[in-house]
């Protein structure tokens, strides 16, 4: 997990952990205290720091089945993202590791014009938010553009914010949901789930976004 202190990805720690799953979790200042998270410092600002925290847990026999990458920036950092990204998917190539990237909805494409990203369109991203949309928008290109294909990006819909977790999502590959009020939102914590759920039971698609789902009919 990097990130792992982060608003998405400590609760997706805390989701995979309440499931039985064992977590490493880097992050700059990791926290401590469950048995099943193991915390690991590191800045992944500095990719030969990355390389070794991800490699090192590999060579010591404990091998993650993925690596959930849920940083974020802002004011933008397209070459940041970019850049941690691609050192994932390096050393995950090497070692056989799927890849979940939690990303940004605009590289989703809009709901009412399909040529139209939602990074482009003002109905879904103000203007002062254009750049963080454009940086997450590089990061899937990255994905797209690199020889390892075990990954998956998913874009949350347009708000994204602590809440209450329901287990209740409606699941969509590359275009913006909107929940039944009208809104494209979802809580971190129900992302989290989605997350999960995507990782226990990995679906075809390669680009894939969620929304708050208002009935208990299931999650997806």
């Amino acid at each position: 997990m990097l990130g792992a202190t982060g608003m998405v990805g400590s609760r997706v720690t805390e989701e995979a952990v309440g499931r039985g799953h064992r977590v490493l979790a880097l992050s700059r200042k990791p926290g401590g205290g469950d048995p099943d998270v193991r915390p690991v410092a590191v800045d992944a600002h500095d990719p030969r720091a990355l390389r070794d925290a991800l490699a090192g847990a590999a060579a010591h026999g404990a091998v993650p089945d993925a690596v959930v990458v849920t940083v974020r920036t802002f004011p933008a950092d397209p070459e940041f993202l970019v850049g941690a990204t691609r050192t994932v998917l390096d050393v995950a190539a090497g070692h056989g590791m799927r890849v979940l990237v939690v990303g940004g909805a605009g590289a989703l494409r809009s709901p009412g014009d399909r040529d139209l990203l939602v990074a482009d369109d003002p109905a879904h991203v103000p203007a002062e938010h254009r750049a963080v949309a454009a940086a997450g928008l590089a990061q899937l290109r990255a994905c797209r553009a690199h020889a390892f294909g075990d990954w998956v990006y998913l874009s949350p819909p347009a708000l994204l914010e602590p809440g209450t977790r329901t287990g209740r999502y409606r699941r969509g590959t590359d275009t913006l949901l909107t929940a039944a009020d009208g809104r494209s939102w979802i809580s971190a914590e129900d992302l989290a789930v989605a997350v999960v759920d995507e990782l226990e039971d990995p679906g075809p698609e390669r680009h894939i976004t969620v929304v708050h789902r208002d009935d208990a009919h299931g999650s997806v």
